[in-house]
Order: C-alpha cells, then structure tokens, then sequence
C-alpha cells in the first residue's frame, strides 16, 4: 500500500468532518506529508562530515514511501 492512500485512511477514518468538503483530505495531508518530509530530511547525513550510504539509503527509501513512489512495506 502506498503512503499517501494510508494517510488518507487515517483522515478519513478520523473525527474531522472533511467528507462535504471537496479535496479536504488532500488539504490536511499536505502539512502532515511536508512535516515527516522535513524530519527526515533533518536526519540525513551531511555530505561533509563524513558518509553512511546506509542511513541516506533508508532516508531515501522512506521519502520515496512519503510520495508514493514505493509502496510500504507490510
């Protein structure tokens, strides 16, 4: 499954009345989505103080996860 349609679930399945609102769900996954992409990027090794081509893998793996780009593991 991708992310963004497990995102989408979580709204839909939450207590925020959003159904009468065309797009809604995509307007309050937007700031969450943005939120985890800056996290992670704040854990990714900086190129100048030494490489761990594991972390930045899994970093990569997790933004690509992020945009539905790759599905999440299960």
């Amino acid at each position: 499954m991708k992310f963004p349609a497990l995102l989408l679930e979580a709204i839909n399945q939450s207590e925020i009345p959003l159904r009468f609102e065309p797009g809604a769900d995509e307007a309050v996954a937007m700031p969450v989505t943005e939120l985890i992409r800056a996290w992670l990027l704040s854990h990714t090794p900086l190129p100048r103080g030494g490489s761990d081509p594991g972390r930045r893998a899994l970093i990569d793996e997790l933004l690509q996860e992020l945009d539905g780009s790759r599905d999440v593991p299960v």
